[in-house]
């Protein structure tokens, strides 16, 4: 009997070891699939992976990881409920490894977007350490929005790795105000390669004079042309670091994106508080 009574203690101990080891690797899978509500989604089935990363954090928080070996457009998304005709803010920290892009196309990497529209962030790609990426949309006449955090986009695809964390988003007020507040920033200088091509484009202080006054015009149409129920704030800031680099488009070739300037105007946009925003740039030579 006594021998029974050890057997059974082994026995029983053995069985409370599996269970702890099982109960262990099944934590470790719900804590790497566990994507909160969040619906996985891509263009091409089976191949991206979608998982949360204990290892890449950003405040000590698992991450949300898209890993793509081949191009795809992949997103992890939420229904959100929203009031019709509202501004929003979405934000979150994105980390990328190797993220590359089909095509020469812009708004195309790791971003936030609303699935379904073309509406979005900035797309971030290359190998890139936590930063903050927001993007801020109305809901005009919609109820709800499927929110996504993306490494993809809308019209292309991607492959790499990205990680999304600290997910934000804020409710704006409705705007009473008539007063339009205009960020006009003017780049001296456009210094891109384009076809292993250098292109080296600047304005003059007269061109800038130009632009002011044109811009002043700006300000006294909106004035007259609304019966003064309109009126347009306009700042003008003057950007001496060149535009390194222009977006592509198959369609309309290339132009100015706000990846290609983000950089620049970042700090000033957010300092201050601006409805619109304009990049003047010089992308074309003088004819002679």
């Amino acid at each position: 009997m006594e021998q029974n009574r050890k057997s059974n203690k082994i026995t029983y101990f053995i069985s409370v070891v599996i269970l702890i080891i099982i109960l262990y690797f099944a934590y470790q899978y719900y804590q790497k699939n566990n994507f909160n509500d969040f619906v996985r989604s891509e263009t091409n089935v089976y191949t991206s992976q979608f998982t949360r990363d204990k290892e890449v954090q950003y405040n000590n928080k698992t991450s949300y990881k898209i890993e793509t070996p081949e191009y795809n457009d992949a997103m992890f998304y939420k229904k959100v409920q929203v009031k019709k005709n509202r501004p929003y803010k979405v934000t979150c920290m994105v980390k990328t490894n190797q993220v590359e892009t089909k095509e020469e196309q812009s708004g195309v990497g790791a971003q936030i977007s609303i699935e379904g529209t073309t509406e979005r962030s900035i797309a971030i790609s290359g190998t890139q350490g936590w930063q903050k990426i927001e993007m801020i949309f109305n809901s005009k006449n919609r109820e709800e929005v499927n929110i996504g955090f993306r490494l993809g986009g809308y019209l292309g695809e991607a492959k790499g790795e990205a990680w999304f964390s600290d997910f934000t988003m804020e409710e704006g007020l409705e705007e009473q105000n008539n007063n339009w507040k205009f960020a006009c920033f003017i780049f001296k200088t456009t210094d891109v390669t384009i076809n292993q091509k250098q292109i080296k484009l600047s304005v003059t202080q007269n061109d800038i004079k130009d632009i002011t006054n044109t811009i002043n015009l700006f300000e006294s149409a909106c004035i007259n042309m609304s019966n003064g129920k309109m009126t347009a704030d306009c700042d003008i800031y003057e950007i001496d670091t060149p535009l390194a680099s222009l977006s592509y488009d198959t369609e309309f070739g290339y132009f100015v994106s706000a990846e290609d300037i983000e950089e620049q105007i970042k700090e000033t946009i957010s300092s201050n508080d601006y409805d619109h925003i304009f990049a003047i740039v010089r992308l074309r030579r003088r004819r002679t």
